[in-house]
């Protein structure tokens, strides 16, 4: 994956709460990550994953929660990126949702709390880490798919 100058990991947040977005930009950067960008939409966090491609996404699960899930889910497979999906939406359909279409995100609840955070970041970036060396032609065949 691409990094900046600072070779620092990369972490992109799509979250349409302003204030929860800076506690989160917050947050990971306390945790040694360079923040790309603060997407407010699913199509501008394909954007921004696609030009700097980020290690982590902290994805909300916006517009009813479909969409968010739907792009976290496109993340991971087309862009290989690791997905902590950090939303209010935590009722029982929501999250089999989530697990069914992006196996293995972690769900932090909002609000959030960093140790809780910081975990579930850990966990994400280690399974995804897992899946790359375990199924090296899978990513390359989804992205032609998509």
């Amino acid at each position: 994956m691409a990094h900046s100058q600072s070779s620092r990991p990369i972490a992109l947040i799509v979250q349409d709460e302003f204030l929860v977005a800076l506690d989160l930009e917050s947050a990971v950067a306390d945790l040694g990550y360079e923040v790309c960008g603060i997407a407010t939409s699913d199509s501008r966090a394909r954007c921004l994953a696609m030009q700097d491609h980020p290690d982590i996404v902290l994805m909300d699960v916006l517009s009813g929660g479909r969409q968010g899930i739907e792009t976290g889910r496109w993340l991971r497979e087309v862009c290989g990126t690791s997905v902590v999906f950090v939303t209010s939406q935590v009722d029982a359909d929501t999250v089999q949702r989530i697990h069914e279409r992006v196996p293995g995100a972690p769900v932090v609840p909002k609000p959030f709390y960093r140790d809780r955070l910081a975990e579930a970041i850990a966990t994400a970036v280690q399974r995804v880490g897992r899946l790359q060396r375990t199924e090296p032609s899978s990513m390359a065949s989804q992205h032609a798919r998509s």
